[in-house]
């Protein structure tokens, strides 16, 4: 139950939030808006309210803004000329109403991570104590645990947690001696590192990782400064996106680590679980992941609207409806197999099927 509610929270709000984007757009720059809905067709219940059909729809994967005069999902415009039609308005107009969306949950990252920061403060990482542990990597396999403090790798005393990934980091798929306290204890072994390729210093390196997180000691910070962790976490994790978009795209990562609404869903019962403040740390994540992967140049998108607006504007006139349908509908199956892919993944990754 903790993960249904959760799931429907994160992509509740998130949808949510990115139709509300597009939909005051419309409204502020005169467009009018047939329907408000949150879930794909077929409607299940609603209310029409003015000119607008607010209503939740049956595929609970999305959501979307229907604009008169404009050829989308629904495929079934019918453009007259009104002044009140999306085709109607300015190339600028059309532009900031279609990137509303997108723009819409990227603030809500930028808000949500700068919120947490004003709350919880900063953390620091003072030693070389560890907090996190990650299932089934080298230092688990080890006995090393969470709360456990490192103090040599290979004989070499360190005190810091710089000083210890360092030499972790410079020893891909390498054996470390490392000595560490548990409860008071010493305790050693021999790790063998875990060669990954990471972006370090705007360079792509390939470095050694045991599988462990630091301690933090959180430290009270103002406003002005929580809001520039915010954007600075939100711009590390907008190149960490792009980063693993680039690996996908040219084939340096497997499709196989494409996770879909199933692994969405279990990684939102698992942030719920450990507390409200991880549940919004993953639901800023998202949002994030939302508002990149909707610029993608794809039919069905808004980055594949911004794409048809920003050639009509090159052409000085509309794109045909019926070319701009066949698209869509192009765009539309992609889109529902790239859905049915990942949610087979999901299910072969959690063993469901093999």
């Amino acid at each position: 139950m903790t993960t249904v509610l959760a799931t429907i929270f994160v992509l509740g709000i998130l949808v949510f939030l990115h139709e509300f984007g597009h939909f005051i757009v419309a409204k502020i720059v005169g467009i009018r808006v047939e329907r408000f809905s949150i879930g794909f067709p077929p409607r299940l219940f609603g209310k029409k309210i003015g000119e607008t059909d607010y209503c939740v729809s049956l595929i609970p994967i999305g959501g979307y803004v229907k604009m008169a005069g404009m050829v989308d999902e629904s495929l079934d415009t019918e453009i007259t000329g009104e002044p009140w039609e999306f085709q109607s308005k300015s190339f600028l107009q059309k532009f900031a109403t279609i990137a509303a969306g997108p723009f819409m949950n990227y603030v809500i990252a930028i808000v949500v991570f700068t919120g947490l920061t004003l709350s919880m403060g900063v953390g620091e990482v003072k030693d070389s104590t560890i907090a996190q542990v990650s299932p089934g990597m080298p230092a688990e396999q080890a006995g090393i645990r969470p709360g456990d403090k490192i103090v040599a790798l290979n004989g070499q005393e360190v005190s810091t947690w710089g000083e210890m990934t360092k030499i972790i980091h410079a020893r891909p798929g390498e054996d470390i001696k490392v000595d560490w306290i548990h409860d008071g204890e010493k305790k050693e072994a021999v790790i063998h590192t875990k060669a990954a390729k990471l972006p370090i210093d705007g360079k792509i390196k390939t470095v050694g990782l045991i599988g462990i997180g630091p301690k933090l000691y959180m430290k009270k910070v103002g406003p002005l400064t929580a809001i520039r962790y915010g954007w600075l976490r939100t711009w590390e994790m907008t190149k960490l996106v792009g980063y693993s978009v680039w690996m996908l795209a040219t084939g340096k990562a497997s499709l196989r680590d494409i996770g879909g609404p199933i692994i969405i869903a279990k990684m939102a019962g698992e942030s719920a679980r450990s507390g409200f403040p991880t549940l919004l740390g993953f639901l800023a994540f998202i949002s994030l992941n939302l508002a990149i992967l909707n610029v993608f140049p794809i039919p069905g998108l808004d980055g594949g609207h911004l794409i048809f607006i920003t050639i009509e504007a090159i052409r000085g006139r509309p794109v045909p409806t019926k070319t701009k349908m066949v698209i869509q509908q192009v765009g539309m199956f992609i889109l529902l197999a790239l859905i049915v892919f990942v949610i087979f993944n999901d299910l072969y990754n959690i063993h469901v099927i093999k």
